[in-house]
């Protein structure tokens, strides 16, 4: 019964449910912290599992969005997107899943939801020019089991790149996760083994993998996004071992990111590259604008003190605003293109991308990607100012040089304080509401990390800790 259904209307729900002997409806929805939720109900009667499909259920918006809704105004509800069904594959009666959007108390998307945040700043880029953005996550994580014996073909450590089994121990369970998002519907691209391996004395092993997924909009990312760490969660489970996509687990070796790729279409065709098959001067106005607004997107796409620690610890992380072709420690990066064969837009426009290297798995996904697109709005409108920002922080271009660049935030205390700074940007025409810049803020400064890299030199052992209470968060 494993597959995704695209459910035209209800009666096709019924049906389906009839049909297929499905016991369970679950609910899915994607709130604040990023992890996928469920509310499940038992299917008893048509009668039921129509008021279900047609009115959602009400829920406490509260507990779903505490940085962004009081309590003494709290009840929101939650509406099944019928065209995202999918059949659970870890349930033990069979169920059908459905993603939600989040609507307010006149049923009218809620304001501070993530999605309807993206979904505004989206069409605030496509009236003011025409140009729609698609989008592809790399998304990393170690998966942490134990070795019982001495293993036959040991690894190195941090040598794991593209490894195969039997040197990669969990390439099997890696392929099993591709097996279950095919079944319900999340296009992948490929994945692989990356460079993190970790051998603790006490026989531990975390070995870093990565999922890249096909270019989708941004929406259906951002969803692809927390399914994917629903589905390996729940796959490492079931094999007895562990899973974190935390941004740093030891300061000596590889982090976890979370690249994003994307590209720009007007009217079906690819705006990154010009005629010549060259990056174009509208990519460049987009990379300056990402450039401007990167160290304020750090609130977005980096919200806890680990993700910094990735960054000051380097090992291919980025540090200073900048963006070149070749260096992967640049914070906006231009990938081959495959500029030797002849590519047809049609068939595949967003073969060609620019990655944007900062996040991390931890981001609130759907506001990092609504930042991501005010701040491409803001290059294609500002010409001369993104051209100028672009030619400013090439790294190809200051070889030889002596150039000095921005660095990124080093704590979530200063990506606050930036935040708060360019809030105008993300507030204008109400597309960020006034209380989601604001929570984020509070959310941020509760963290009091402004010290971190001071401790990283002095008190290595207490950011051990830190590391260690954010394994398993977003």
């Amino acid at each position: 019964m494993a597959g995704k259904f695209n459910f035209g209307n209800v009666d096709d729900v019924v049906r389906f449910v009839g049909e297929r002997g499905v016991r369970i409806v679950g609910l899915c929805h994607v709130p604040e912290d990023g992890r996928l939720k469920t509310l499940n109900f038992a299917v008893a009667g048509e009668k039921r599992l129509r008021q279900i499909l047609e009115f959602g259920e009400r829920v406490d918006g509260s507990s779903l969005f505490s940085s962004f809704i009081d309590p003494h105004k709290s009840d929101i509800y939650i509406m099944p997107k019928l065209e995202t069904a999918f059949v659970n594959p870890f349930a033990q009666v069979p169920t059908l899943n459905f993603t939600c959007r989040f609507l307010d108390e006149d049923g009218q998307p809620l304001n501070v939801a993530p999605e309807n945040v993206l979904r505004r700043a989206e069409e605030r880029l496509r009236v003011s020019t025409d140009v729609r953005l698609k989008g592809l996550a790399e998304l990393e994580f170690y998966v942490i089991g134990r070795q019982e014996a001495e293993p036959l073909f040991p690894a190195m450590p941090d040598k794991n790149y593209h490894e195969s089994s039997p040197f990669s121990m969990f390439e099997p369970l890696r392929n099993e996760v591709l097996v279950s998002l095919a079944e319900i519907g999340v296009e992948t691209k490929y994945a692989h083994s990356e460079v993190g391996k970790i051998l603790e004395k006490d026989g531990v092993v975390l070995e870093q993998h990565e999922i890249e997924f096909t270019p989708q909009s941004l929406v259906d990312t951002a969803e692809a996004v927390a399914i994917t760490k629903w589905v390996i969660r729940n796959i490492c489970q079931k094999h007895g071992v562990s899973v974190t996509f935390s941004p740093k687990v030891s300061l000596e070796h590889a982090g976890n990111g979370m690249h994003i790729h994307l590209c720009g279409l007007r009217n079906g065709k690819n705006l990154i590259e010009d005629a010549e098959g060259h990056l174009s001067v509208e990519a460049k106005e987009m990379i300056g604008g990402i450039l401007k607004f990167a160290p304020s997107l750090a609130a977005f796409g980096n919200p806890t003190p680990v993700s910094y620690l990735r960054f000051l610890a380097r090992k291919e992380s980025p540090m200073n605003i900048s963006w070149g072709a070749r260096n992967r420690l640049a914070l906006v990066r231009i990938p081959l293109w495959w500029t030797f064969k002849k590519l047809e837009q049609e068939a595949d426009p967003c073969k060609r991308t620019f990655e944007y290297r900062a996040p991390d798995a931890t981001a609130s996904v759907g506001l990092l990607f609504a930042g991501i697109v005010l701040a491409i709005e803001h290059g294609l409108k500002n010409h001369e100012e993104s051209l100028k920002t672009a030619e400013k922080l090439h790294l190809e271009e200051s070889e030889g040089k002596k150039k000095w660049f921005k660095r990124l935030p080093i704590s979530c205390s200063e990506s606050a304080k930036i935040l708060k700074r360019d809030r105008k940007y993300y507030e204008t025409k109400g597309v960020f509401p006034r209380s989601v810049i604001e929570g984020t803020v509070r959310k941020l400064n509760a963290y009091k990390d402004g010290d971190v890299a001071q401790k990283l030199k002095e008190e290595p052992q207490k950011v051990e800790k830190l590391m260690h209470a954010y394994l398993h968060y977003g």
